[in-house]
């Protein structure tokens, strides 16, 4: 069996474009992602969208105008984790041999809901409570910084390094430098985490990959795929610990497993940086680090470009945006084109191993919805 490798990709710019629909923004990253594949719309086999917000039928929507030829179209919402969910599937069809080329892409937009945290289901025992992702992880934030002895301004350090990232990408969201004193000093959200320590709740953005067993035409190296995991959350019954991410650590154990590697050999990682409390759990639960030292990593400037593991080299969640259905899909062509050379000012020396990390809601009980990891090579 062929090994399934992505060829080519595209990314549309995040931002707010109320003058614009999700499907157009698709329809570009798509036609992108195609062109670097050196394919037509013809060649595609089978499309899995991933949408968290979009509502009925988005792939058909957006594939309704590239004139295809009825080929199947999946549609996944796994929440923030819907994009990465969709390439695990459509990886698995090639896997299977049931088709050689498809296509994936993940797209939403935010700025329909007029700004604020996204609306979740009321008949969630959190949500009723007001228990909303921002308060959520502001107690994770209280709880980690009492328990190591974390002042805010570490939690303020994450967002100063991602906004740098974010600086050097041309598609991001925020192109400016902050200072910490800048984001202490901006609007509080929910204590101790204040706006410029959340990702913006008004992205609007999409981003597509080619996935293949018949590579050869694309315009750079294809990039090839070790590890595609996908996991949910456990339902606890009894009292949990806040600053342990159960669910990204147990899929990271696994993802290690299936590419035969340790989390030393990678060259960067794309995280789901929603908070700036989530880098700093992230990195202890990629093992990165030890419990507790996440800001002795982060402080050593080993996570920021030029550093020994630069993490969201992009500018991740906090400086790219974060529009839920394409966060997944962005991540790895922020991956594949740090890998294959092609990102500019923001390109990490010798980058050949790269991890994507994304998680996916949060319902009451349960750590996260779903996760997702994958980890590439060239």
């Amino acid at each position: 069996m062929s090994e399934a490798v992505i060829s080519g990709v595209g990314i549309s710019d995040f931002g707010k474009f109320p003058h614009l629909t999700e499907e157009v923004l698709a329809q570009a990253a798509i036609m992108d992602a195609l062109t670097d594949a050196g394919l037509s719309i013809k060649d595609i086999q089978a499309f899995y969208c991933g949408n968290a917000a979009g509502g009925h039928l988005p792939g058909q929507r957006v594939l309704r105008e590239l004139h295809t030829d009825g080929q199947a179209v999946f549609n996944i919402d796994n929440a923030c984790s819907s994009g990465a969910t969709a390439f695990h599937l459509a990886l698995d069809a090639l896997r299977s041999q049931k088709h050689d080329t498809v296509l994936v892409f993940g797209m939403d937009q935010l700025s329909t809901f007029g700004g604020g945290a996204l609306p979740l289901s009321q008949r969630d025992w959190n949500n009723r409570r007001g228990m909303v992702m921002p308060a959520l992880y502001a107690m994770r934030a209280r709880r980690y910084m009492h328990d190591y002895d974390v002042s805010p301004q570490v939690l303020a350090e994450v967002s100063v390094k991602n906004r740098q990232h974010g600086a050097l990408n041309p598609i991001a969201t925020f192109c400016k430098t902050v200072t910490v004193e800048e984001v202490l000093a901006s609007r509080p959200i929910a204590e101790p985490l204040t706006l410029l320590q959340c990702c913006p709740a008004v992205v609007d953005g999409a981003a597509a990959v080619v996935l293949t067993t018949k590579p050869g035409k694309g315009l750079a190296k294809p990039v090839r795929v070790l590890a595609s995991v996908v996991q949910s959350g456990v339902f606890e019954t009894s009292a949990v610990d806040m600053t342990e991410a159960e669910i990204t650590a147990r899929s990271a154990l696994m993802a290690y497993e299936q590419a035969g590697i340790a989390p030393q050999d990678l060259s960067l990682i794309e995280l789901h940086d929603a908070f700036t409390i989530s880098e700093l759990l992230y990195y202890e639960a990629l093992s990165l680090c030890g419990r507790g030292e996440a800001q002795h990593l982060l402080r050593s400037g080993a996570t920021t470009l030029g550093g020994r593991i630069p993490v969201n080299p992009s500018g991740g969640l906090i400086a790219k945006g974060h529009p839920p259905g394409a966060t997944g899909v962005a991540q790895m062509v922020e991956i594949c084109e740090q890998l294959q050379q092609r990102a500019g000012k923001r390109q990490v020396a010798g980058a050949r191993l790269g991890l994507s990390q994304v998680t996916g809601g949060g319902i009451w009980g349960v750590d996260h919805a779903a996760c997702s990891i994958h980890i590439f090579s060239i």
